[in-house]
């Protein structure tokens, strides 16, 4: 590295460093409609129940004839891809299990794949939300079921992002789905995310949107339409038994994959979305619960659960009723449209940036030859895409996000800062500016 740049890092001048907004992403963030959020909400809770277990031929209503819906919405946004977004319906009859399916059903995803550019560039991110619903009773699958805001919000924003992102031409490729089977156990997500574990596909990252339009908590009324949680794992389900004595020897405990996408999150969310901020939450889901982003945290794959601040337990699993004055049931009538499109930008901003970005570089590295005060990193190119140049990134131990950033255009830097007291990483930087989620360097032999 050379000296200059090193000067410039012990006035700490380049730490404060911000990037600028990339303006197509920009454009895309201010797409997000209001009115079009409120119009697949009112479709979505028009077919009376969604539930897994409801009807697969009736064609105004159960979850066949939403699927079929959600198939039609991508199948439209397909004609503005020229022919790069491909939609289907990922289908499998499954059984009975004992516990929450008690009959054979058809159970299917709708999917839609818009591919990118890069022939070369094999990464794909995905952004999802379940279309199913359910009442208070899990089996009951012909009571009234609007899960308008579990998930019709999630699912809202996969829809919307589909509209508005189908347009764009990006390196890598996106996923969009409408999981079935959430919640008779994730069901639709484990099917999905084993398909692509079986073709080996280069999934990098995962944004579950699940319950992200309603701000008011349930039993203190409190409101707050200022914060979206992010939840990510820390220790990786996947190989710890493989992982844990290197992860513990670095103190690497608050650095896997899932929680560097979560820091992603953060970052180009409050730099895009006005008044939103990014809580990061350090559990994979909420305490005890799990949602579709665990069936590919379990097969080694980034992901995260997006989530509004509070959950409101009298709209969420409830059936349908009025008492002591008080309206019980996931209705429409409860999301706040303002803050749900908020939810939505942060989920287009991610993702564009996420698929504008290069690809991450190779064998990062730490050299350990010498105890100093200093650290030295380098890597190598990424395997796809030319950089403009790299984003050499350090936080101190105790705290949550990146602190510092560097911007150099070589494979390696000398950074005057401890490794007992810092953890870094290092990000590609695209020719139009996006960063790519960081890489926490490896231990040079």
């Amino acid at each position: 590295m050379k000296y200059s740049v090193f000067l410039l890092l012990v006035s700490c001048t380049v730490f404060a460093q911000k990037q600028s907004k990339d303006d197509e992403v920009k454009k895309y963030v201010s797409q997000v409609n209001e009115d079009s959020l409120k119009s697949y909400i009112g479709k979505m809770v028009s077919f009376g129940t969604r539930h897994t277990l409801s009807s697969t031929d009736d064609p105004k209503q159960g979850i066949s004839a939403a699927r079929s819906w959600v198939i039609k919405k991508f199948n439209d946004y397909a004609k503005n891809s020229g022919g790069r977004m491909e939609v289907y319906l990922q289908q499998e009859d499954i059984q009975p299990d004992g516990k929450r399916v008690d009959k054979s059903v058809n159970l299917g995803n709708a999917v839609a794949c818009l591919k990118g550019t890069d022939p070369d560039d094999k990464r794909i991110f995905l952004i999802g939300g379940h279309l199913d619903s359910r009442v208070t009773d899990v089996m009951n699958r012909t009571s009234i079921a609007s899960g308008a805001n579990d998930d019709g919000s999630g699912v809202s924003a996969v829809i919307e992002s589909a509209r508005i992102l189908s347009k764009s031409s990006f390196p890598a490729s996106i996923i969009f789905v409408a999981f079935s089977g959430e919640e008779q156990s994730l069901l639709g997500s484990k099917q999905l995310s084993e398909k692509i574990k079986r073709e080996n596909l280069q999934l990098e990252a995962v944004l579950n949107n699940d319950m992200i339009g309603n701000p008011k908590a349930g039993e203190t009324g409190e409101v707050n339409t200022r914060i979206l949680r992010v939840f990510s794992e820390g220790l990786p389900y996947k190989d710890l038994d493989k992982k844990a004595i290197a992860i513990r020897n670095l103190g690497f405990e608050n650095d896997s994959e899932s929680r560097q996408l979560a820091r992603y999150i953060k970052e180009i969310t409050e730099q895009y979305v006005k008044g939103l901020e990014i809580k990061l939450i350090y559990r994979n889901d909420r305490f005890l619960r799990g949602g579709d982003h665990t069936s590919f945290v379990v097969n080694g794959f980034p992901s995260v659960r997006l989530t509004e601040y509070y959950e409101n337990y009298d709209h969420q699993h409830q059936d349908i009723r009025v008492e002591n004055n008080k309206q019980y049931g996931d209705l429409p009538e409860f999301i706040d449209f303002k803050y749900l499109k908020k939810n939505v930008s942060a989920n287009v901003a991610v993702l564009a940036n996420l698929a504008k970005s290069t690809s991450q570089p190779e064998k990062v590295e730490m050299d350990v030859k010498e105890l100093t005060n200093s650290t030295t990193l380098h890597w190598e190119k990424p395997k796809s895409g030319m950089p403009a140049g790299y984003y050499v990134l350090a936080r101190e131990t105790d705290s949550p996000v990146w602190q510092k950033k560097i911007f150099t255009t070589g494979l390696s830097v000398k950074i005057p800062l401890s490794k007992d007291n810092y953890i870094f990483a290092v990000q590609t930087v695209s020719q139009s500016g996006n960063p790519g989620v960081p890489v926490i360097p490896g231990i040079a032999k």
